[in-house]
């Protein structure tokens, strides 16, 4: 009697339990990089693991680079109502690491900042725990390089690979966390350029400098995609290691479209990297997420979403109040039920600098993308973007798409903060 009433108190005091959360993104990763997703460039056979154990979509989009895609989703907010410049979170906004801080969560971030807010920016946007690269300083990012870790700088020079160290910090939160709800947050250095040998590729050179130039040799992006994978198994093992994974929620997402070097092969057809594009290339990312018991296994949901969903899904599987300013919408739902919708279109603002000259804008289903401009593409059959749609040519059903896609638009219209986006003032000459 005494085992079961034990049994029974730890089954409810686990179904009770807050579960844990585990964000990973990879930078540079297109969607086409993932063999799940139809990639055959590349071997990533934890991804796939991970998608025949959970959902996979077809249908998420960043923002075309780096800093503006993790304004976006840290703060759940469209970069039309928030994004200052790049390499910038304002410091005046509310990130998911806060609104979790708040309701008992641990929280750590480990991999790529850039975000700027020197050794106290991870902890003002509410992380207890960092292992960063580029926060003050752009060492090697690779081999024998530098992160600053809770207020620290450290260097390595012993041959130490900087994913693993920060992968090895994340997976000592998880142990030290264990009996807590927590969040883990990792920006991951891998895939970005330089592209060099990692620790698995046959001319690996522990005693390497790193790259002597910014975007090194292509020929190792493979090799690279191959060790982010393989650091992506090492975080899924930990949770089931410590008994974790059914209690916790993980993401995987690429930040952008693959860098503009590498070509890649997906069902059939040649993927021309194009990170920094308004085209899919630039913002089609891979987004697998797995919760056992709680995401059906091996879906695969056609649902449209972008970063600013994130936010408000962390909040509703944590029992957090959403908060009312945000853009996003929860996806926990289609997470649950892979046929339940969960929105009609998403829309991009988007302007690497910040700066409101120069910026464009777009509001898009599956298949449809109408620009702030006017003109019309369907992506199914012009990836590219090079014809656009005659308008007055439209037939009935696509004329009613065309009418979504416009008040989508038409929503963010004069939503840009007067302060922001303004030519900068020039410094007088003394």
């Amino acid at each position: 009697m005494n085992r079961l009433l034990l049994f029974l108190t730890a089954t409810i005091a686990c179904a009770s339990a807050k579960p844990n959360i585990v964000v990973i993104m990879a930078d540079d990763l297109g969607y086409e990089c993932i063999a799940a997703n139809g990639g055959t460039s590349y071997k990533t056979p934890h991804l796939d693991q991970m998608a025949k154990q959970g959902m996979r979509f077809e249908h998420c989009y960043s923002q075309p680079i780096c800093t503006p895609s993790r304004v976006k989703l840290m703060t759940g907010i469209s970069n039309i109502r928030n994004y200052v410049e790049f390499g910038l979170l304002d410091p005046k906004q509310t990130t998911f690491a806060h609104l979790l801080k708040k309701e008992g969560y641990a929280t750590c971030v480990v991999g790529k900042w850039q975000l700027k807010g020197g050794m106290e920016g991870p902890g003002h946007f509410g992380f207890d725990d960092y292992a960063l690269w580029q926060i003050t300083r752009r060492p090697s990012r690779y081999p024998n390089g530098g992160l600053e870790v809770n207020g620290q700088n450290v260097d390595y020079t012993n041959g130490e690979y900087l994913p693993d160290v920060v992968s090895d910090h994340a997976c000592n939160f998880i142990e030290k966390n264990k009996e807590q709800p927590f969040l883990l947050y990792y920006p991951m250095i891998l895939t970005h350029c330089p592209f060099e040998p990692t620790p698995d590729s046959k001319d690996w050179d522990p005693k390497s400098p790193g790259s002597k130039t910014y975007k090194g040799d292509a020929k190792y992006f493979g090799d690279m995609v191959t060790y982010m994978d393989k650091i992506v198994g090492k975080i899924l093992a930990k949770l089931d290691e410590t008994g974790l994974r059914e209690n916790t929620l993980v993401i995987f997402l690429g930040d952008n479209g693959t860098d503009k070097p590498v070509v890649s092969m997906m069902n059939g057809r040649k993927v021309v990297g194009a990170k920094g594009a308004m085209h899919d290339g630039g913002n089609r990312v891979p987004c697998i997420a797995t919760w056992p018991g709680t995401v059906p296994a091996g879906t695969v949901s056609t649902e449209i979403l972008d970063f600013s969903d994130v936010l408000p899904t962390l909040c509703e599987i944590s029992g957090t109040a959403t908060p009312d300013n945000i853009d996003g919408k929860s996806l926990l739902a289609t997470l649950k039920a892979p046929k339940t919708k969960h929105r009609d279109h998403i829309y991009m603002w988007y302007s690497r600098s910040g700066q409101n000259k120069g910026a464009r804008s777009f509001a898009r289903n599956q298949r449809y993308k109408l620009y702030s401009d006017g003109k019309l593409y369907d992506i199914k059959n012009d990836v590219l973007e090079k014809k656009p749609l005659d308008l007055t040519a439209l037939s009935d059903e696509l004329k009613q798409t065309h009418t979504m896609l416009q008040s989508g638009l038409n929503k963010f219209h004069g939503q840009r903060p007067a302060h922001l986006g303004l030519p900068k003032k020039k410094k007088n000459k003394k």
